[in-house]
């Protein structure tokens, strides 16, 4: 069963999730993610354990237990649901997040300044 654990301290390392889990049984795998471009950690990870009842039984443990000063969410992990893939740093870029973006010139509502000729 794939675990996910998320509000993780950003100092724990793999091996001590993997050390975390395998108090419940056998640990296939531990990761920690982080960022790409930093390389420091993201705030959660992912724990493979192959017998579900230990699996269930840290999951039912662990969950909402405080772990290097920081309370865990742990659950079973579900597939990412499938969505478009984003640019410019998950915002869309970061330029005009308001409603109306103001700036330019004759942003008034209506057009009648518009010479016809």
């Amino acid at each position: 069963m794939n675990i996910f654990i998320s509000n993780l301290n950003y100092s724990v390392v793999e091996s001590e999730l993997q050390a975390l889990f395998e108090n419940y049984g056998d640990v296939d795998s531990a990761k920690v993610i982080s960022d790409r471009e930093t390389g420091r950690s993201r705030g959660f990870g992912f724990v493979e354990m192959p017998n579900n009842e230990e699996a269930l039984k840290a999951i039912e443990e662990l969950n909402q237990k405080e772990f290097k000063q920081k309370v865990l969410n742990v659950s079973e992990a579900r597939p990412r649901e499938d969505r478009p893939r984003s640019f410019g740093g998950g915002n869309g870029g970061g330029y005009n997040r308001g409603g109306n973006s103001g700036g330019g010139y004759n942003r008034g509502g209506d057009n009648d300044r518009r010479r016809e000729w």
